[in-house]
């Protein structure tokens, strides 16, 4: 793909986050829009995971739980229409490998899992460390019932 391509398809991607999900030309149908669209969710989340595992590698005072869940609600609240579009498509066949692959890594970014974990329990762990960073706006209180089992899952905790 060459520089036009590349604006050209980042154009309609465009208009599908704001227009919601059509499937503009350059494009072979809806599982490859969404593939697409996820694609960059990916990659702006992975750029601020990346940043807050950085930062709890140099600051050992930092929560791995609590760094990783602002990192994913940062990229929310920045790319709120992508994150919409893609929560109302969640189910959709073509997602299902991409999203367990997100809930994994989160799951090790956050120090809930290791590598050597199998891939659906990374992916448990992450689905239910995703769903603790959704249902609080900040930091998690450390009576909820959800993080407590997920600080059960960590040895070190």
């Amino acid at each position: 793909m060459g520089w036009h391509e590349y604006y050209e398809r980042k154009a309609a991607l465009d208009t599908v986050v704001a227009d919601g999900l059509t499937v503009p030309a350059g494009f072979d149908g809806e599982d490859e829009v969404l593939l697409a669209l996820h694609h960059r969710w990916s990659m702006r989340l992975a750029g601020r995971v990346d940043l807050a595992v950085h930062d709890i590698e140099r600051d050992p005072d930092i929560d791995p739980v609590d760094a990783v869940g602002a990192a994913w609600r940062a990229t929310a609240e920045s790319e709120p229409d992508l994150r919409r579009l893609l929560d109302e498509h969640a189910e959709h066949p073509a997602l299902r490998a991409v999203t367990l692959a997100e809930q994994a890594m989160l799951a090790r970014a956050a120090g809930l899992t290791e590598q050597a974990d199998g891939a659906a329990e990374q992916a448990a762990v992450g689905a239910a460390f995703l769903a603790l960073v959704r249902s609080r706006p900040g930091r998690a209180e450390r009576r909820n019932p959800v993080e407590r089992l997920l600080r059960r899952l960590v040895p070190s905790a």
